[in-house]
């Protein structure tokens, strides 16, 4: 995802949170009602993790140093994470305390008229926020689902602010049931069970987002077609014949790491190597312009070593042998 396009929606949910917040305040103030006045912490909240996402942007594009030589990228990912903290803790959880509390103590709504009107408003606002994080997210989605986006997209501005406005729409239509059947049955319990399931609906995003960018944190790979291209840009056929095998790792949404074992000639001489692995990097960067690290260790290709399968001791995530004896 370009920083561009992130920003763009960034900034256009920030702007509309604010002011929606602010008027759900007003009418809570006015009317008591305390979907209102769950709505307003939501977009309170979602405003931080505005912020929260404005700032991870900035800080990953600081220049890498010798005590974090592969750059600052994952901050994007950090960032992130604490947006899915901040909607489970402030949205979610005070929603459905908020909820629980109104179902036991109900009370009659005051001047209707008011969170009536600021829930049409919001609607408006946060229907345009929607339509600008859709328009971003269509020009790099192609042909996948919204699911598959959501999963695979390896920068997670737009995913964030996607289910953040998808979230706001669906808890404002909540928040105006609760309001509506409240007035209509005159009974304040309706209002609560809106909100409760404004909270519900919260937390249940939250998680989602939480899963998605704790998949980022650890560290994912590139998608199926980068690594087909990387492959097919590795091998010349003369020099470098083919990949042994090879690990790709996301340091951050648009810089990539890629280290390599390639199988070479073995009656090459070490210039031939050496000019042969430049020409498979600047074809690589060519072919995927995010590959911004990339090591690639030549060896001889061995049928029968190659037959025995990978070492597990020496796969990440696979034994530690020096825990062998304990």
């Amino acid at each position: 995802m370009s920083a561009s396009g992130g920003t763009k929606a960034i900034v256009a949910a920030l702007g509309a949170n604010l002011a929606i917040a602010a008027s759900k305040f007003v009418a809570f103030a006015f009317s008591g009602s305390s979907s209102m006045l769950a709505e307003g912490v939501h977009s309170l909240a979602d405003s931080g993790n505005q912020f929260l996402l404005l700032v991870g942007g900035k800080k990953a594009q600081r220049e890498a140093t010798p005590q974090h030589p592969f750059g600052y990228g994952r901050e994007r990912f950090i960032y992130a994470f604490l947006v899915s903290i901040v909607l489970f803790s402030i949205g979610g959880m005070f929603a459905v305390y908020e909820g629980y509390e109104k179902i036991r103590h109900p009370h009659d709504l005051e001047n209707w008229y008011w969170p009536v009107g600021v829930l049409v408003f919001a609607i408006v606002a946060e229907g345009f926020s929607f339509r600008t994080a859709i328009k971003e997210s269509n020009e790099l989605r192609g042909k996948l689902s919204w699911k598959e986006f959501i999963r695979r997209a390896k920068a997670p501005e737009l995913p964030v602010v996607l289910l953040e406005d998808f979230g706001a729409l669906i808890g404002l239509v909540l928040a105006l049931g609760g309001v509506g059947l409240s007035l209509l049955t005159g009974d304040g319990v309706w209002d609560g069970i809106g909100t409760l399931c404004i909270g519900i609906l919260l937390v249940l995003i939250a998680l989602v987002l939480a899963a998605e960018t704790k998949s980022l944190l650890l560290g994912e790979a590139a998608g199926i077609e980068d690594v087909k291209k990387i492959e097919a840009a590795i091998v010349d056929g003369d020099t470098v014949t083919r990949v042994i095998h090879m690990r790709t790792l996301h340091l951050g949404p648009e810089e990539l790491l890629i280290a390599a074992k390639i199988a070479v000639q073995h009656d090459d001489t070490a210039a031939e190597i050496a000019t042969a692995i430049d020409a498979s990097e600047a074809r690589i960067r060519a072919a995927v312009p995010i590959a911004r690290v990339i090591y690639l260790e030549p060896d001889i290709y061995s049928e029968a070593e190659a037959a025995k399968g990978p070492d597990p001791s020496a796969t990440p995530g696979g034994p530690n042998p020096q825990a062998a004896g304990h």
